[in-house]
Parts: structure tokens; C-alpha cells; sequence
């Protein structure tokens, strides 16, 4: 009924795209600090400004990966290199982490004013899986992870979390790497062939290819279906509601 093979028995869920309606918010975050960052650097190089495109750049660079590795991997593309500084720089410092500070307040700002709402399709299914006895956990590149689950109110459907504090914590590459999904594995001592991996990211999706993953299922938020797929994910759907229907 869940549209499963019949030898996972673990489901390890992305947040953002796939559980919560966050990655606009994410990608207009992401948006307004490059913009200002680029805008401001224009008129000092003189260069012309080329704004991030909250679509393309946003899918391409940022999308599923750890804070700071989205803003390495934008600013790579763009040729411009900036030093890491330390992960307590404020957002008003010109540094990886400065810059990822930035973005986070941004983030923080407008969950706050806009709430958060969860997918009812993907609500559906992990109730679904819950009763059919799979377990669940939610694997995430966000630090903010717990409080977007929290607000959602959907925290208490997941039994482990593996997020952007754990990554640090236990120095895990983030995706498309597939450490942090090999560790929501580990959590509940299954090898990766028992367990599916949900992604709407393509570097998310990735890492559930690289991993060794059992299944691969990607949610097409986007219009990416096909980028999905060259990915490695196994299914797409547009919604996890179609899981269901396909028994």
C-alpha cells in the first residue's frame, strides 16, 4: 500500500520540499542575501550585477546541502572565492559563514511572519507508514530543523532526526555525500538496501544513490521530473499521496 519494494522496512524523509512547504521560503532567503551580497560587490568591482536566480541557481547550488556548502558551491560558480571565518561570525561579516549567518536570519525571519505548513499528501503517507510498521526519520541539511517540525506539528510522527546540527556535530559530509542518510540508517541498524530515501532535492537524491539506498523516491516540486531521474531516483511523483494510490 505504500508503493514500497517489500524489503525496506525504514523510510528517511528531506524536510524541506518534501514534508514542509519551506523550500520557497529557503529559496527567497537564499535569494535576498546573494543578491545583497552581489549587488554590493558589483558596485565595488564595478562588474556587472547578475542576480541569483532563486530557480536555477538555487537547484544547481544550494538546494539540499549544508549552509555552508551552499554558499561555497553558488560563490564557486560565480569565480568569487571568500575565506570561511569562524561559525560565530555574525551576518554582517564577508565570510562563508558570515554570509550563512545571513541566510539563516533571513529564514528564521520569515518562518516566524509566514508560519509553517506541512504537505498533507506527505502527512498521509507517514501516518501510513507509521501504522504499517516502518520506521521513520526525518534527514535534513537545516539547523532549524527541529523548530520547522515543531511548528509544522508534525514532529511526533518521526522516531530520529539527523539535521545540519548533527552533520556538524559529527562532521558528516553533506549531501549529495550520503553520510547523513547512512547515519539515520545506523540509528535504527539497518543496511541501506532496507531503507527508502524521499527527496526533492537533486543533491539529495544523489546521496540516496550513493548510499547504496533500497529505493529512491523523488518528489517533484519543481518541474524536474526528469533531472530527478537522471539523479537516480527510482520513482518521481509529484506528491506522496500518489504512492498510496498505487497500492
Amino acid at each position: 500500500m505504500l508503493g514500497l519494494p517489500d524489503h525496506v522496512r525504514t523510510c528517511l524523509f528531506d524536510l524541506d520540499g518534501v514534508l514542509t512547504r519551506t523550500a520557497k521560503v529557503h529559496a527567497a532567503a537564499w535569494k535576498q542575501m546573494f543578491d545583497d551580497f552581489l549587488r554590493r560587490r558589483a558596485e565595488h568591482t564595478g562588474s556587472p550585477f547578475v542576480p541569483f536566480d532563486a530557480v536555477r541557481d538555487y537547484d544547481e547550488y544550494v538546494d539540499g546541502r549544508p549552509r555552508e556548502d551552499g554558499v561555497r558551491t553558488f560563490l564557486a560558480s560565480r569565480g568569487i572565492t571568500l575565506p570561511d571565518g569562524a561559525a560565530d561570525d555574525g551576518p554582517d561579516r564577508e565570510t562563508v559563514h558570515g554570509l550563512g549567518s545571513r541566510k539563516n536570519g533571513l529564514v528564521l525571519r520569515m518562518i516566524r511572519e509566514q508560519g509553517v505548513e506541512a504537505y498533507e499528501g506527505s502527512v498521509a503517507y507517514v501516518r501510513a507508514a507509521r501504522d504499517a510498521g516502518l520506521r521513520r526519520a526525518v534527514v535534513s541539511s537545516s539547523a532549524n530543523c527541529r523548530d520547522v517540525l515543531a511548528a509544522a506539528g508534525i514532529a511526533d510522527l518521526f522516531e530520529e532526526r539527523v539535521d545540519g546540527l548533527t552533520i556538524a556535530e559529527q562532521h558528516l559530509r553533506g549531501k549529495p555525500a550520503a553520510d547523513s542518510y547512512l547515519a539515520a540508517a545506523r540509528l535504527f541498524g539497518v543496511a541501506p538496501a532496507e531503507a527508502a530515501v524521499f527527496e526533492d532535492a537533486l543533491a539529495g537524491v544523489a546521496a540516496g544513490r550513493a548510499g547504496g539506498f533500497g529505493f529512491v523516491v523523488g518528489v517533484d516540486r519543481a518541474g524536474q521530473a526528469g533531472a530527478l531521474r537522471d539523479h537516480g531516483a527510482d520513482v518521481v511523483v509529484g506528491d506522496l499521496a500518489e504512492l498510496l494510490d498505487r497500492g
